[in-house]
């Protein structure tokens, strides 16, 4: 049986950082007819058998239908109880979501809409807890719009008809990286619209559809599954460059 954690001491600048691991997900899942080993990697990153993890669907508005289709995923991949820190609709309940995110050993963030996802956690208010987790060694992965909102922004169209209306808004900037997912599909065309708003020299990382990109805590960064696309610019025209790949057998 899992021992539960220490209570977090507040304000500690402890830094036992473990790396974030940012899921593609979309049509990818040819291999995950087993356990996925993408997670089971960040589950063994807690060094307990079946860890209890903290869903947080805020993206996907709670949806119970995607809570028990994730929970399944992750309990085949070792995890122990799977529990929902409820911040959408009439059962949100911020102390609650408190609660269950300090009883955790992993957090997990689901894929859905990755602007109001951000709202919901940041009108609950644990964005700075979430960051004190980090911090104390809870490892923390995303799938989709997950992935996406641990990451450092995203981009929006104030008028959805203007093109010229993109803007950037900040995300959790756990993984100090910018990043879209399983959007090879469709060119990644959201990827570049980021790329050429991020600061110059930046690097956008294309997740494809079954990879993951491991985002270490000292910035240095790892494709698993299959490859990452990359993307820089030079003035307002976006390039892709080589793409990092993971290790071979992966």
């Amino acid at each position: 049986m899992e021992t539960p954690p220490k209570l977090r001491s507040r304000g500690l600048m402890s830094d036992k950082r473990k790396p974030i691991y940012l899921i593609g997900g979309g049509r990818g899942g040819e291999r995950r007819r087993g356990a996925d080993p993408l997670i089971g990697e960040v589950l063994g990153l807690v060094g307990v058998d079946k860890p209890s993890v903290a869903y947080i669907g805020a993206a996907s508005g709670d949806n119970p239908a995607f809570l028990l289709f994730i929970r399944r995923i992750l309990q085949k991949a070792g995890a122990g109880a799977v529990t929902l820190a409820p911040l959408c609709g009439k059962r949100a309940d911020p102390a609650k979501a408190v609660k269950v995110l300090e009883s955790a050993r992993v957090v997990f963030m689901s894929g859905g809409d990755v602007e109001e996802g951000m709202k919901r956690i940041g009108s609950a208010g644990i964005a700075r807890l979430l960051h004190e987790m980090y911090r104390d060694g809870i490892p923390f992965f995303g799938v989709s719009a997950g992935s996406i909102m641990l990451a450092q922004k995203w981009v929006r169209w104030t008028d959805p008809d203007d093109d010229t209306s993109a803007e950037l808004f900040p995300c959790l900037d756990l993984a100090h990286v910018f990043c879209d997912t399983h959007g090879e599909g469709e060119g990644w065309e959201e990827l570049k619209e980021l790329q050429r708003l991020v600061p110059a020299g930046s690097v956008s990382y294309g997740i494809t559809s079954g990879a993951a990109l491991v985002v270490d805590p000292d910035g240095e960064v790892r494709a698993l599954g299959r490859e990452v696309h990359r993307f820089s610019r030079k003035g307002r025209a976006v390039a892709q460059i080589e793409s990092l790949l993971p290790p071979r057998g992966n």
